[in-house]
């Protein structure tokens, strides 16, 4: 059994429906960071609304780690993988000065709050993905 389970299903639950929440908002407004960081206006939106549909997509398998999380290692890896990707892609650009410190918000919401309860559960599920790996 997956230790803290009912823990683990709730955070992808809610990981889940925010990532379906983000990612349409995004496709809708793709211009609304650039308008909450003062920033110029992308020429080409439709960049933007295309990370909305892939971060939405994030969302319906972060669901089905909700659905079985003793099967949901490998995606749940993934997840945690772009959201460390996130903000080392982030910080080049807040430190060279192209972005401005108000784009921190994208990697606070889409990333970092999720650090902890992702790893806590990659940690948990570990030994189910080894065994199953191991099976095949």
């Amino acid at each position: 059994m997956l230790p803290r389970r009912r823990f683990h299903q709730t955070v992808f639950c809610l990981a889940g429906v925010y990532n379906l929440l983000w990612g349409l908002y995004a496709a809708l407004d793709p211009q609304w960071l650039f308008r909450f960081a003062r920033m110029p206006l992308l020429n080409h939106p439709q960049i933007f609304a295309c990370l909305g549909m892939v971060v939405g997509l994030y969302g319906v398998l972060y669901l089905e780690v909700a659905r079985a999380p003793e099967r949901g290692w490998l995606i749940a890896a993934v997840g945690l993988t772009g959201k460390l990707l996130g903000p080392l892609g982030l910080a080049p650009l807040l430190w060279s000065g192209q972005w401005p410190p108000a784009t921190i918000v994208l990697c606070l919401t889409n990333d970092l709050i999720w650090w902890v309860p992702f790893a806590l559960y990659l940690r948990d599920a570990w030994p189910l993905f080894r065994r199953e790996i191991g099976q095949r």
